[in-house]
């Protein structure tokens, strides 16, 4: 963790709102890709209590990371629970690594002790939460007793879901490397620097928001899905709601990856 900057908050907050204030300032709130849709729903209401307490622990920025991270290995192994019961732990557990992660920056930007280091772990939670998600739901959809070979099926599945997800994501990673390589600057968090500039790509893009399939893939919605279709489960057996759903996310995770990719090409942000 780096040292506090100028400014820095060394004594606890006297309210809630001052605590707001510092911790989630407009630039925040207000980022393109940064807050998650529950985040801005509800949990950058509820965060600030849970990081009132945090601040009257020695625990730092990082700290807490580590505990979003943890919270989010929990969710995925909680899958590993037979139907439906391990579906909604996974269901709570993944909105509390969500506060958890609402919480780590809003402690940083309290102590000004906000650090590559933290950004780093930020990032080692998601990739590893949801690679793991992808993975519990293979093996939740080959079943319990696991038999071989005919479940390597369901397991391989899982994996490449996996797979898919992780490539997905490291698209952008992608993006910010070879931008830092060429010496341009980092993109600003505007709609016109991530917006593709060839038409048809474009028309292809503000169509995808209205089927936006490209989100399901965040441990947030991915174990949404999974508590929804034990619920059908109940009704058709949880291994076959398992199945129906990894078998339709995998090409829909497949066609997200080939048009985030495609969307880079044809944006701003690789070009000089």
């Amino acid at each position: 963790m780096s040292a506090p900057v100028p400014g820095a908050h060394n004594v606890r907050p006297t309210s809630i709102a001052e605590l707001r204030a510092v911790a989630q300032p407009p630039e925040v709130r207000g980022r393109r890709n940064a807050e998650h849709w529950t985040a801005s729903l509800y949990l950058r209401n509820l965060s600030p209590y849970l990081t009132w307490w945090l601040l009257k622990t020695s625990i730092s920025a990082n700290g807490v990371t580590g505990l979003m991270i943890l919270t989010g290995w929990a969710a995925a192994a909680s899958l590993l629970i037979p139907g439906i019961g391990g579906a909604a732990l996974a269901l709570v557990l993944g909105q509390l690594q969500m506060l958890v992660d609402c919480c780590d920056g809003e402690v940083a930007r309290w102590r000004g002790t906000s650090s590559p280091a933290g950004i780093f772990l930020d990032n080692v939670g998601h990739y590893s939460t949801e690679t793991l998600i992808a993975i519990a739901l293979g093996i939740r959809a080959a079943g319990y007793p696991f038999q071989t070979p005919d479940d390597y099926l369901w397991t391989n599945l899982g994996t490449l879901l996996a797979l898919i997800i992780v490539l997905n994501k490291a698209l952008n990673d992608m993006v910010r490397v070879a931008r830092a390589n060429a010496g341009l600057p980092k993109l600003a968090d505007t709609q016109s620097e991530y917006a593709p500039t060839h038409g048809a790509v474009a028309r292809l893009r503000r169509v995808a928001r209205y089927v936006p399939f490209h989100r399901l893939y965040h441990s947030v919605e991915l174990t949404m899905l999974i508590f929804a279709f034990s619920v059908v489960g109940l009704f058709i057996g949880d291994q076959l709601a398992n199945r129906i759903l990894l078998v339709a996310l995998v090409p829909l995770a497949l066609l997200a990856l080939v048009g985030h990719f495609v969307t880079i090409m044809a944006s701003k942000r690789v070009r000089v």
